[in-house]
């Protein structure tokens, strides 16, 4: 039997941040066609600059691709993502960010209903919080920001992408450092693979 010989047809443009699960996707579900690009986790930091950076990806991959796939959420843009999307004319996975993703939308709503004051870690969050949280807020200089950034936050919730104990201590670590309860919810990574799953071509 021939091995199967694909040419990747399909571009899926993802943030940083869900890169490694989305890539585990892919690989694990053996779809070939599909080629895997991200833009830099930290353009979060100015959500502004985001649509149009996606935009570039999406105008780049007309050039090689014959199906483009955005799993960009809002991520704070206020709705300038998705009416990117409908101007450039691609199918976006929708929700206001990653983390209802991750959750699906009801289970995020549970858990927003349950306590409003969450502060949301993935593992890819939990991987880098001490750079990209502690450090990047500045809190390893000054101890006394943690009030100002974290007082109306009562617990860290790691919405678990693997089984993963060094994650896990990572995340009970962070909670600890910004002086919040933990909570974990096993998430996997459904919402991204079911969006995946049914635009096969």
């Amino acid at each position: 039997m021939e091995a199967k010989s694909e040419r990747p047809t399909t571009l899926v443009i993802c943030c940083g941040a869900v890169a490694r699960e989305i890539v585990g996707i892919v690989r694990d579900n053996d779809w070939g066609h599909m080629t895997v690009e991200c833009l830099p986790a930290k353009l979060h930091n100015t959500p502004g600059a985001l649509p149009e950076g996606v935009r570039a990806k999406i105008k780049a991959g007309r050039q090689t691709y014959d199906h483009i796939v955005v799993l960009y959420s809002d991520c704070g843009t206020g709705g300038q993502m998705q009416t990117m999307l409908a101007e450039e004319g691609i199918d976006g996975i929708g929700g206001a960010h990653c983390y209802e993703i991750f959750t699906g939308h009801e289970g995020f709503k549970d858990i927003m209903e349950e306590e409003p004051g969450c502060f949301f870690v993935t593992d890819f969050l939990a991987r880098h919080f001490e750079k990209l949280v502690f450090q990047g807020l500045g809190l390893d200089r000054f101890p006394k920001l943690r009030d100002t950034f974290f007082a109306h936050y009562k617990k860290l919730v790691y919405l678990a992408q693997s089984d993963n104990a060094d994650l896990l201590a990572r995340a009970e670590r962070a909670a600890e450092s910004i002086g919040l309860e933990f909570e974990i919810r096993h998430t996997g990574v459904d919402g991204f693979e079911s969006f995946l799953a049914a635009r096969q071509t």
